[in-house]
């Protein structure tokens, strides 16, 4: 058995109930169980429990065994003065305050239903895509449709956390903050790190110095990219390699290691060196783009600001050296929608929090609920056990849910996995 399962009993209050008693006999009234503390410190906070015929306020902390407390070096610890019930599996011994009463304790062992117990490892151990893949189907929609609304909101406040801790290095300037989190959207998953890095050694203050001119400003991120190192056959890159070496004098710059990026098992519109031909003429067909993208009121408007005109040469080329077809080569409709969902949607959210403004907030959620459900094995994966999505904010909560609780088995604090052991 796990704490975990300790937790949950104690905190939906799925055990034997009656006749409770401490290890020494004082009868027990449980008032409040207290609030889950996930940080560190006992495990439940501020709870309220007779004790006999004292009513106390305080901490309550859990173990398998009395004696983890001593393993734990909870003694040692100032934090776990204030607690006012042991609630263990097993008491294999007594445990004192450092001032030497002896803290009360609830034994467990008798208490705890069988099943759940056998249910809670059944799900532990099960290898499927997910541990209740077979109980899944039959969980009321209404359960998982309340569950994915709140992982929706729960994976948007991550990204927004992110960029609050990378905002705040940036000593809050929102522009150069959100030019990084652009760039890494530009990177997708193979080459996000790449690309905010990148952003670092290309600050948005060096490129706006250099917007009257695409071609400067293709020097500069290029040769930070590292990219550009060349020997070159075609005139263009060749130009571009030796402005570089200008500027880079010039600012003392210091470029990224060319095996950064990745091309391998890259369909061509995702190379590198497409993408960030994309990012370039983004920032120099769009001035005041933060301000204007936080303004957009619809998809159809942040779709508008993202069509970018790539010059002549990225016409014929997705990198250096190599003539393709001659194509257009603008960013598609499904990749605005992932910067939409990855940058743009959280950075609504976090600027509505900081500046007390709800409408971005609500805007952030309005926006995802009406962009196109993402495309990818997880999403089919959900698909095929019933949970269709309709819309990126759907398909947000799925991910949120595989990721963050699935595969962490996270069981116990899943309203589905919830539904599951109540059975």
């Amino acid at each position: 058995m796990k704490e975990d399962l300790l937790h949950y009993a104690w905190r939906l209050q799925r055990f034997n109930l009656a006749s409770l008693q401490t290890t020494t006999g004082d009868p027990i009234e449980i008032l409040h169980t207290g609030t889950h503390n996930t940080h560190a410190g006992p495990d439940f906070l501020n709870a309220r429990i007779r004790i006999g015929d004292t009513l106390w306020a305080g901490n309550v902390e859990m173990h398998l065994k009395a004696s983890d407390w001593l393993q734990h070096g909870h003694q040692e610890d100032r934090a776990y003065d204030n607690v006012i019930l042991h609630v263990v599996l097993e008491e294999d011994t007594p445990i004192h305050h450092p001032r030497g009463e002896r803290i009360p304790c609830l034994e467990m062992k008798k208490r705890l239903p069988p099943k759940l117990a056998s249910q809670y490892l059944r799900l532990l151990n099960n290898e499927d895509w997910i541990a209740c893949e077979r109980q899944f189907p039959s969980v009321s929609e209404l359960t998982r449709n309340l569950w994915l609304e709140r992982l929706a909101a729960e994976r948007l406040e991550e990204k927004a956390l992110a960029i609050a801790q990378q905002l705040e290095q940036n000593k809050e300037g929102w522009e150069e903050t959100f030019y990084q989190f652009l760039a890494r959207s530009f990177g997708a998953k193979v080459n996000a790190e790449p690309f905010m890095m990148l952003a670092e050694r290309c600050p948005l203050l060096l490129l706006k110095k250099h917007r009257h001119s695409l071609f400067q400003m293709e020097a500069l991120l290029f040769g930070q990219s590292g990219l550009l190192t060349g020997p070159f056959e075609e005139e263009y890159p060749q130009q571009l390699q030796k402005e570089y070496q200008f500027l880079r004098r010039k600012y003392k710059l210091q470029p990224l290691p060319p095996q950064s990026w990745k091309f391998l098992r890259l369909r061509p519109a995702n190379f590198p060196t497409l993408r960030i031909a994309q990012l370039c003429t983004l920032l120099f067909q769009t001035d005041s783009l933060f301000s204007k993208v936080m303004a957009a009121l619809s998809m159809a408007e942040v779709e508008h600001i993202f069509e970018v005109k790539l010059s002549n040469y990225w016409w014929t080329h997705y990198t250096f050296d190599k003539a393709s077809d001659k194509k257009r080569k603008a960013l598609g409709r499904q990749a605005i929608h992932l910067i939409f969902i990855n940058t743009i949607a959280p950075f609504l959210f976090l600027y509505g929090q900081r500046k007390g403004e709800e409408k971005y907030q609500e805007r952030a959620l309005e926006l995802l609920e009406a962009t196109h459900p993402e495309a990818n094995a997880v999403i089919r994966r959900w698909k095929a056990l019933g949970a269709t999505a309709e819309s990126a904010f759907q398909t947000q909560a799925l991910l949120q849910l595989k990721n963050e609780y699935c595969d962490k088995k996270r069981c116990l604090e899943c309203a589905v996995g919830n539904a599951v052991l109540q059975r």
